[in-house]
């Protein structure tokens, strides 16, 4: 028998013969979850949360517990519904998957005897508890995608239950980010005492991570893009110099620098700030215009500012739409060949071998549309995968991978949607078409490639831009998640909490990533809460 495979034979005879045989990591990631309490397990993508979670869900079930199994999205219940079903030998009417589809008066009766496992995405299960329809009385609760559990975000309505009654709780991540405040909340919101970490270099991972080739593809704007970045660098300063007039001091050429300004705005109590407010929204939209021309192109560009005239008249509209320098460039932009990225997006994916899989990711939905168009003008098949904004249903979601998987397309190009735990076909070629500041989400998408048989992940970077900012940024954010997580792991119950909540620079617990490979050339901002706004004042949720 293969030493990475579990031995043990202590497994629950709730577990299914349909289940794959747990590997040795698995196993005693389970064990220690059920030994010492309720842990975070940080795994990479590919390599069988799900099956941790079902070997301890199948003990806990086993002693004649219930477990409440949550996913942020309905899909992704869905597909753990899926799974459940077949890798547990429990009676079909055992198990529900309940969500907000489901009338609130419907749902009560669903949660009675003899339902043993809840399925369901958070907000669901949130609002029965507060609403009275469900008594919480689960001995384990799975949080799938548990960095999520932040903020007022409903995992941690359910945790705060979860930590009165007493349950074992089980959260799962690829990553929980490189913020050590943020990893201390997430641990905190869900009543965590225990980390278990493992990485591609591992011993008993290793045998099953497959090599996955990473290149960096750089490109410069066009001359005609430089010089319409540079008017744009100029609007910006301008607004910059009037908010500092007003008292608002700092850098905000990013979006998070803005989303924060916003804040101390509104807290500030200045007889200024609903002036400042205007100023500080027509400064937002000259930096995501920027980071549009820089990262995008010019059709993503030209929508936006189209969207801007279409709205309800506000100043910072009129302020954008009536300066001259703006709409000078916005006219240049017309006649202006693509972002050199689409070209090369082009290039690459049609020099690939015939019937290899890609998954192109983009970071606006505007601009996977463009994508979409071009590669099948180019002879590809390539189909759009995005989430309910755009009016897409789950069963429109299930059915485009249902035809990746059988092959009627080879190329999908997904937003956000198709980063986080979706049962995505394993594919050839992950394509990021632009970096992300998100360790989280580069994680995720990185992931996506080399599940069963070598990958390769190539990202599109334009030279001298907020590109190569998020390139970095997504870095240093994942060498630090595994050097705070690391430390964590291996911190006894005792000295959990100081480990936990110390200062300065963590000790360095794991090794630093592995290099690239060779041929390597190179390596979206939190939502806000937004204030009430006047009519057809802008957004920031707008962008």
């Amino acid at each position: 028998m293969d030493a990475t495979i579990s031995q043990s034979p202590v497994l629950s005879p709730l577990l299914s013969p349909l289940a794959p045989p747990p590997r040795l990591y698995q196993s005693s990631i389970s064990d220690a979850v059920l030994k010492n309490g309720s842990t975070l397990v940080v795994l990479p993508t590919g390599l069988g949360k799900t099956l941790v979670a079902i070997l301890v869900a199948a003990a806990k079930l086993n002693e004649g517990g219930r477990v409440l199994f949550l996913a942020p999205t309905r899909p992704l219940a869905a597909q753990h519904e899926k799974v459940c079903r077949e890798w547990l030998k429990l009676a079909h009417d055992e198990i529900i998957s309940v969500s907000g589809l489901i009338s609130a008066e419907k749902r009560k009766p669903l949660y009675l005897s003899p339902v043993r496992l809840v399925i369901s995405t958070p907000q669901t299960i949130a609002n029965d508890l507060e609403a009275g329809r469900l008594t919480f009385d689960f001995s384990l609760v799975i949080f799938d995608e548990c960095h999520r559990s932040v903020g007022r975000y409903a995992y941690t309505f359910v945790a705060t239950a979860a930590k009165k009654h007493g349950s074992l709780v089980l959260g799962l991540t690829a990553s929980p980010g490189g913020d050590r405040k943020k990893i201390t909340d997430i641990l905190n919101a869900l009543g965590i005492t225990h980390v278990q970490i493992r990485t591609s270099e591992d011993a008993d991972v290793a045998p099953y991570v497959k090599p996955l080739e990473i290149e960096w593809i750089r490109v410069e704007l066009t001359p005609a893009l430089l010089e319409a970045k540079e008017v744009l660098g100029e609007l910006i300063r301008a607004q910059t110099e009037t908010l500092r007039k007003m008292g608002f001091v700092g850098q905000f050429t990013s979006k998070k620098a803005l989303s924060e300004m916003r804040m101390r705005i509104l807290a500030s109590g200045s007889h200024l700030r609903f002036s400042a407010l205007s100023h500080h929204a027509t400064l937002f939209s000259l930096v995501h215009v920027q980071e549009l021309l820089e990262t995008q192109g010019v059709e993503s560009v030209q929508r936006f500012v189209q969207r801007v005239k279409e709205r309800e008249p506000s100043k910072a509209q009129v302020r954008l739409l009536h300066n001259a320098k703006f709409m000078a460039m916005v006219e240049k932009l017309n006649g202006a060949t693509e972002h050199p990225k689409l070209k090369k997006l082009v290039e690459l994916v049609k020099g690939r071998p015939q019937g290899e899989k890609s998954i192109v990711f983009c970071q606006y939905r505007d601009q996977v549309g463009v994508l979409v168009r071009e590669l099948e003008k180019a002879g590809l098949r390539a189909k759009s995968f995005m989430g309910k904004k755009e009016g897409v249903t789950a069963k429109d979601q299930q059915k485009t991978l249902a035809d990746f998987r059988e092959g009627l397309f080879d190329i999908l190009v997904a937003t956000s949607i198709g980063e986080e735990g979706l049962d995505i076909p394993s594919v050839d070629n992950v394509i990021f078409y632009e970096p992300v500041a998100s360790e989280i989400r580069h994680i995720q998408r990185r992931g996506r490639a080399g599940r069963a048989k070598l990958g390769r992940m190539f990202g599109l970077m334009t030279a001298n831009t907020r590109d190569q900012a998020f390139f970095w940024s997504s870095r240093r954010k994942e060498e630090k998640m595994k050097k705070i997580v690391g430390g964590l792991a291996l911190a006894s119950p005792s000295d959990f909490k100081s480990v936990l909540n110390a200062r300065g620079r963590p000790k360095k617990i794991v090794p630093d990533l592995p290099k690239e490979t060779k041929n390597e050339k190179t390596e979206s901002p939190s939502p806000v809460i937004s204030a009430p706004k006047k009519k057809g004042q802008s957004k920031i949720s707008d962008f």
